[in-house]
């Protein structure tokens, strides 16, 4: 199993959910309702991103260790 296909892929699906939430969000906060787990509900997506996302970024530069 390809453990850098896996994050990517997971990187890709969380950016959906985190878009869908935040799009929740400025649809009820527009009709006048402020419920408090919507509000907070693109924060755990966003959370998992910026792993997968710190993880993209550093394997170039672990490749490059692993070369040398």
């Amino acid at each position: 199993m390809n453990w850098n296909k896996l994050i990517r892929q997971a990187h890709r699906w969380l950016s959906i959910i985190f878009t869908l939430t935040v799009v929740a969000n400025i649809a009820l906060i527009s009709m006048g309702q402020n419920i408090a787990w919507v509000t907070y509900s693109p924060l755990l997506p966003l959370f998992f991103m910026l792993l997968t996302g710190l993880w993209m970024f550093a394997l170039p530069y672990f490749a490059r260790a692993n070369r040398a």
